[in-house]
C-alpha cells in the first residue's frame, strides 16, 4: 500500500486546510472544508481531485465550503452522527468507534465531545495519522463551546491512548500564542521552553507548525499534562484530581 501524501496550507485567516491523497487510487479527501477557494487550487496545484470531504465539527469555519466542493467534484462527506442535521450535504454518518476505509487506508473514529458536543477525530492506524481538528491543537485544546472541562479532558484522553509517534494534523495555526500560554502554567519544563522558543522563529519566517507528534504534545502541552507535579505547583493545585487542574488550566487559557 502506497504512503498517503498531504498537502497543508492555510484557508480563512488561521483555519488548516489539509488534502489526503492516495496515489495509487487518486482518491483524496479534504480534512474538513473551510474555504473553497484555497481548497480548490491546492487540488490544481497537485493535479488532484476530490473524492471525499471527512468533516470533524458543525462550526462553519470547517463546513462552509462543503456543499460548493460536493457539487463541483461529486465528493462524499463523512461526519459526525451526533451532528448529522448541522452537517451540511452529508452522505456517511459515523460515531465512536466506527471505522471505514479510504482507498484501502483504515480510518478509525473518535468521538471527542468539547469543543462542540459531537466533534469527532480522525485516526489512521497503519498510516500513524491523526487529524483532530478542534479537539487537541499543538500545545493547546480546543474552546469548550458546548461541553464541559470534564468532557473535553476525557476526549484527550482517548486521544493520548495513540502511540507516541502519531503524526498529529490539527484544525487551525494557534501555536504561537498555546506556546505562550503554556510556559505560563509549565516554567520548569526545558523541553518546552525550548519548543517555544523555536515555535516564535517558525512563524517570525512563515513557516507552518502543523504537524506534531503525540509524544511531543505528552511531554509539553500543558493540557495533556494536568497530573505533572511541576504543574500542580505552579497552579497550587497540588492535590487536586487530574479534571480540576485541566479545567484550572483551560479557564486560564480563555482569560490569557
Amino acid at each position: 500500500m502506497a504512503n498517503l501524501e498531504i498537502e497543508l496550507f492555510i484557508c480563512r485567516a488561521d483555519n488548516f486546510g489539509v488534502l489526503l491523497h492516495d496515489p495509487e487510487s487518486g482518491a483524496t479527501a479534504s480534512i474538513d472544508a473551510p474555504e473553497e477557494e484555497p481548497i480548490i487550487a491546492a487540488l490544481k496545484r497537485r493535479g488532484w481531485t476530490l473524492t471525499h470531504i471527512l468533516t470533524t465539527h458543525h462550526h462553519n469555519d470547517h463546513v462552509a465550503a462543503n456543499l460548493v466542493l460536493k457539487e463541483a467534484f461529486g465528493a462524499t462527506i463523512i461526519g459526525p452522527v451526533n451532528e448529522a442535521s448541522k452537517i451540511p450535504g452529508i452522505d456517511q454518518m459515523i460515531g465512536n468507534g466506527g471505522t471505514f476505509e479510504f482507498s484501502g487506508h483504515r480510518v478509525d473514529v473518535y468521538e471527542t465531545p468539547g469543543h462542540t458536543a459531537g466533534h469527532i477525530c480522525f485516526h489512521f492506524p497503519d498510516d500513524k495519522l491523526l487529524f483532530s481538528a478542534d479537539t487537541l491543537f499543538a500545545l493547546g485544546c480546543g474552546r469548550l463551546f458546548e461541553g464541559t472541562p470534564a468532557d473535553m479532558w476525557a476526549s484527550l484522553q482517548k486521544l493520548m491512548a495513540l502511540p507516541d509517534d502519531t503524526t498529529v494534523y490539527f484544525g487551525h495555526e494557534y501555536t504561537l500564542s498555546n506556546a505562550r500560554f503554556a510556559v505560563t502554567v509549565d516554567p520548569e519544563n526545558a523541553e518546552l521552553k525550548a519548543r517555544a522558543a523555536d515555535i516564535e522563529a517558525l512563524r517570525e519566517s512563515g513557516v507552518f507548525t502543523a504537524p506534531t507528534t503525540l509524544g511531543l504534545e505528552k511531554r509539553t502541552n500543558p493540557f495533556l499534562r494536568p497530573h505533572d507535579p511541576g504543574i500542580r505547583k505552579q497552579l497550587s493545585m497540588q492535590d487536586a484530581p487530574d479534571g480540576e487542574v485541566f479545567a484550572e488550566i483551560r479557564k486560564r487559557k480563555d482569560n490569557f
